[in-house]
């Protein structure tokens, strides 16, 4: 007999049928690696959907009383066991069903509605999705852990997981479609991103002016295809990104280079977890990567296994990128400053990661900032809330220039000038040799699968819930 997953008196002094808690108990599957992958899926199913019909009886989560709540905890936590010992065995063969043997190329959240097709209760569906959505962040179910398992897992795998960041690294089709407005009249309009190309460089302006050009759920998906269309114009030679001006009292009509991920609407439930996992291995890494483009013959269409890509090791397109700094780089802004290849700041902008106050992880920057301030520094910052003033001596390891603010825009397009002078190959190889040195792509693969799973932990956590009312007052402020 299986060893039950949870204390069955937790579940019926909750209410629930004594008979189904058994039947429940009795499906759970038997950790055995040696299981075919076919029984072992279908095993696995039946436990996670008869979980999720249990926990359902047990109403909203905001409703529950306590007894429910321990209950929906101890479900909740008994099905998650189970998709860890599933995918711990059989996640590179998923991988393998889901994209019929790495010849499709799926974006992770594309993978996962694929997963929650092809093994039900392993991942939720969109519907499940959609309903946790409408929840504010502090009366969540939690469903969203079971996707950072999968992805986790997948990225564990090397050679699924370098197939997934492949596939992340692909220009979205949204790109695709805009490439020839851009080319034709130098100029793409996203709504909270806009694209301009100015000379030999390409213009990346985010604009999300009530929240100080926060990230969030609204800004993601145009920021990816500003970065898509920018390396894909064969004119732009050297990407800028930039802030725009924002409308905040304090900074009234100035711009704003970031502030990080958009606390509020985070708070309100409407940033997914997904929004962490889109980003660093979407428009983040392919600034620091470039993207993989299918390779064409003459008159031929692209072919799925045929990649330029910086994944397998051989060309793909990718640019230098410029970081125009005014003000404010926090969180996210500040996990920017990694990735691109030169940082022009005004005197005086505060740089900074508020991952203590706020309780997640920056993005990839526990990888990546010890190599530009030190081991101790990065601590220091990511830990205990340290900052940065550009101008100040401590902060030149963090920014190439300081400049007034006056003088920004003249200092970028000198700087676009000097690096586009002895042009862009010479540029890009030894790009690619510094990043083979730094930051291989497996030691990212590997990051990501941990950080895959701690960021779910943490997005769901009750600290993050509590941080951001205290830190943030979130229950007082408005949408």
């Amino acid at each position: 007999m299986a060893i039950a997953p949870v204390d069955a008196s937790v579940l019926e002094r909750a209410g629930l049928p004594a008979a189904d808690i058994a039947a429940w108990v009795e499906s759970m599957p038997t950790a055995n690696a040696s299981v075919r992958q076919e029984p072992a899926a279908r095993k696995v199913s039946r436990f996670l959907v008869d979980g999720q019909t249990l926990r359902a009886r047990l109403g909203e989560p905001t409703g529950r009383s306590v007894a429910e709540c321990a209950a929906g905890t101890a479900i909740s936590e008994a099905m998650d066991r189970e998709r860890d010992n599933f995918l711990r065995s059989h996640a590179a063969w998923l991988y393998d069903e889901l994209t019929a043997e790495r010849s499709a190329y799926l974006r992770v959240e594309d993978l996962l509605v694929a997963a929650s097709a092809r093994v039900p209760g392993l991942v939720p569906t969109a519907a499940e999705l959609e309903a946790e959505r409408a929840r504010p962040l502090p009366a969540k179910e939690g469903i969203e852990l079971a996707q950072g398992l999968l992805v986790g897992h997948v990225l564990a795998d090397p050679r699924a997981g370098r197939h997934l960041i492949d596939a992340m690294l692909r220009p979205l089709p949204a790109a695709l479609e805009r490439l020839e407005e851009l080319r034709a009249t130098g100029k793409v309009d996203l709504g909270p991103v806009r694209v301009a190309r100015r000379g030999r460089a390409g213009l990346l302006e985010l604009s999300n002016p009530r929240h100080l050009n926060a990230e969030d759920d609204i800004t993601l998906g145009p920021t990816e295809c500003a970065v898509d269309l920018i390396l894909l114009d064969p004119a732009i030679e050297v990407g800028v990104f930039r802030g725009g001006v924002v409308d905040h009292q304090k900074y009234q009509g100035m711009r704003v280079f970031g502030s990080g991920i958009n606390l509020t609407r985070l708070y309100r439930g409407h940033i997914d977890y997904l929004f962490y996992l889109i980003r660093d291995l979407g428009y983040v890494n392919k600034i620091y990567r470039g993207i993989s483009l299918p390779v064409r013959g003459a008159g031929q269409q692209p072919h799925a296994g045929a990649v330029r890509s910086p994944v397998a090791g051989h060309g793909a397109t990718e640019k230098l990128w410029i970081a125009a700094v005014e003000r404010l780089a926090v969180g996210g802004a500040c996990q920017l400053l990694h990735v691109v290849d030169h940082v022009v700041a005004t005197r005086g902008s505060r740089l900074f990661l508020p991952a203590r106050n706020e309780g997640i992880i920056p993005g990839a920057s526990n990888l990546r900032l010890p190599r530009f301030v030190g081991d101790r520094a990065a601590r220091q910052a990511i830990l205990s809330g340290r900052q940065w003033t550009a101008g100040e001596p401590d902060a030149d390891q963090l920014c190439d220039e300081v400049v007034a603010p006056e003088d920004l825009d003249s200092a970028v397009e000198a700087r676009v000038a000097q690096l586009t002078s002895s042009g862009l190959v010479n540029a890009a190889a030894n790009r690619c040799a510094l990043r083979a040195g730094q930051e291989p792509v497996d030691l990212f693969r590997e990051y990501m699968a941990a950080f895959a799973v701690e960021q779910a932990r943490c997005h769901l956590s009750p600290a993050l819930v509590r941080n951001l009312e205290v830190h943030w007052k979130a229950r007082e402020r408005g949408v």
